[in-house]
C-alpha cells in the first residue's frame, strides 16, 4: 500500500513536501488524499489530533506530522542528505527552513482572519503583527538569496514555497520589492519541474 498525504492543492506546507519527495525520487511512492481541516468528520483528526495539514500515513497505519518531520523521513528514505545536508551545513540549511516555515505561518494565518472574520471585526494589530513577520524574512532572503546548484534542499524548497503562496494568496504584491528573489524564482522553478507541476490553481 503507498503512503496517503493528506493535504490540500493550496497548502504551501503540503506543496513542499510533495516538492521534496519529487526531488528525492519518492513522489511515486505516496497518494493524495484531501482533507477538510474544519470538518469534524474527517479521518484526520483520528490520524492526527491537530487535526492539521500535511499529514503522511505510512504502510502500517502510523502517521507522520508536520511537514518537517515528513521531509526529514523523505530525506533518510531517500539515503539522507539529499535535501537536508549533513555536518554543519544541515543546521544553516534548516534554519531557512525554519524561517520560511514561519513565514508561511503568518501569510496562512492573515489569510484565516480574513476568511472567518467580518472586514469589520479584523484584528489590524494582528494582521500587521504577521505582516511584519513576512516582510522582514523577505528582506532577509532579499539580501542574499541561496545559490541554486544541483539538487535543491529543504531550505530552498521552503523559500520557493513560500513566494509561491504569496503569489497565489496576495497577488504577487511581494515581486515589486524583492527582485532579486523574483529572479530566483524562476531560477528555481527552471530547474525543478515539481514546482510546476504543484501549482495550486
Amino acid at each position: 500500500m503507498p503512503w496517503i498525504l493528506r493535504s490540500v492543492a493550496a497548502s504551501p506546507f503540503g506543496r513542499k513536501v510533495r516538492i521534496a519527495g519529487a526531488v528525492c525520487g519518492l513522489d511515486d511512492r505516496f497518494t493524495i488524499e484531501a482533507a477538510d481541516t474544519l470538518n469534524p468528520g474527517d479521518s484526520l483528526r483520528s490520524q492526527n489530533p491537530l487535526g492539521k495539514i500535511p499529514t503522511l500515513i505510512l504502510e502500517d497505519g502510523s502517521t507522520l506530522y508536520d511537514s518537517r518531520v515528513i521531509v526529514e523521513f523523505l530525506d533518510a528514505e531517500a539515503g539522507g542528505g539529499v535535501i537536508i545536508p549533513k555536518g554543519a551545513e544541515r543546521f544553516r540549511v534548516l534554519t531557512m527552513q525554519a524561517l520560511a516555515d514561519g513565514m508561511m505561518d503568518a501569510s496562512v494565518l492573515r489569510i484565516s482572519e480574513q476568511r472567518f472574520r467580518a472586514p469589520e471585526m479584523y484584528n489590524q494589530r494582528w494582521l500587521d503583527h504577521q505582516t511584519g513577520k513576512v516582510e522582514r524574512g523577505l528582506a532577509v532572503f532579499e539580501a542574499s538569496p541561496p545559490a541554486l546548484s544541483g539538487t535543491p534542499h529543504i531550505g530552498e524548497i521552503a523559500l520557493a514555497c513560500l513566494l509561491g503562496y504569496l503569489d497565489f494568496r496576495f497577488e504577487g504584491k511581494w515581486r515589486a520589492s524583492s527582485p532579486r528573489l523574483v529572479a530566483w524564482l524562476d531560477e528555481f522553478a527552471a530547474g525543478v519541474p515539481s514546482f510546476e507541476a504543484t501549482r495550486p490553481s
